[in-house]
């Protein structure tokens, strides 16, 4: 054993323990235990689990992305103010206000690489768990050697789960369904990036350089998993096909309930709100948000219509005090 799959050996081990708990219970509704569909349902169940954990860091990345997209124009101010200071002074300057920023907006660069960090090393724990029942071997859990043997010989539109296009040998089922699964992978993850940009991102994000670079990622990233798809076994295909139509609708819900501001698809949810009739008192309206004293921008300018036209001003403790004496 590798240092490799020391590190990953606790993930084998929950992964084999979905896997097997799944199929049991799928062979134990009546599904046959050699069929290909009964582990694929079964690799669906660890979809469902992983990213069912998962949607609170998804929330927080969706929030932390959006932020990082508003503050574009911001960011850009710094960067112009200090354009062409090279010395050490103003770097570490301009280094502290980009960091306050970012804790203003409760945004990180990062965060929007955290759920592919993490899912990374389910992947490839998969991965392991598929090669190493493709060679008929028992895993590190509950995979037993029966396990692996019919997980070894299930297949999918009689390609083989285990079977990789690379290594078809001329095997048609392999390669078609490998290349059908390819392009789905391809089209789910292309879809889903360019649900972002083309309805939640707000005009001003769209200048920034940040957009380009989404831009360019929501070509990059297919061409990856196209290249990718040729060495990776069909039962891995599988899931990373199923966790993208699970990240699509996500981003589906997340696009249509909490849209960035200014973007096309904020602008739609708030027509559908005055048509509901939910607009005027909905917390996103601009007009209920607390603005000072606890009071709300609607509040101060009917205070202000009261006093014939002008807001009223703060007043300090110190006079507050006077007043009742």
């Amino acid at each position: 054993m590798n240092i490799f799959d020391i590190i990953i050996w606790p993930l084998r081990w929950v992964i084999e323990l979905i896997l097997v708990g799944a199929h049991t219970a799928w062979t134990a509704l009546g599904l046959p235990n050699d069929s290909g569909w009964t582990w694929v349902l079964s690799i669906l169940i660890i979809v469902l689990v992983v990213r069912s954990a998962m949607i609170p860091l998804m929330v927080r990345q969706i929030k932390s992305m959006r932020g990082m997209m508003e503050l574009q124009p911001e960011l850009k101010k710094i960067q112009d103010k200090y354009k062409g200071k090279r010395d050490q002074f103003s770097q570490q300057a301009m280094q502290q206000e980009t960091m306050a920023l970012y804790k203003k907006h409760g945004s990180s660069p990062l965060s929007s690489c955290w759920p592919m960090l993490i899912q990374m090393p389910i992947f490839f724990s998969l991965y392991r768990v598929l090669n190493t029942a493709n060679h008929s071997e028992a895993g590190v859990g509950l995979m037993s050697q029966d396990h692996a043997v019919l997980l070894a010989n299930s297949e999918l539109f009689g390609a083989p789960l285990s079977s990789i296009l690379s290594q078809a040998d001329g095997n048609m089922n392999v390669i078609v369904v490998a290349i059908v699964l390819i392009v789905l992978m391809v089209s789910t993850q292309f879809f889903t990036q360019r649900q972002i940009t083309s309805q939640n991102i707000s005009e001003a994000a769209k200048a920034s350089p940040m957009f380009r670079q989404q831009q360019m990622l929501m070509y990059l990233l297919p061409l990856v998993m196209a290249v990718s798809g040729i060495m990776f076994p069909i039962g891995l295909m599988v899931y990373w096909f199923l966790s993208n139509i699970w990240t699509t609708g996500q981003q589906w819900w997340t696009i249509r309930n909490m849209p960035t501001p200014g973007s096309d698809a904020y602008k739609k949810r708030v027509e559908r709100l005055k048509e509901k009739g939910k607009w005027e008192n909905h917390p996103d309206n601009p007009a209920n948000r607390i603005v000072r004293d606890g009071k709300t921008q609607r509040q101060l300018e009917l205070e202000a219509q009261e006093n014939g036209g002008q807001r009223q001003q703060p007043v300090s403790k110190n006079r507050k005090k006077k007043k009742k004496k």
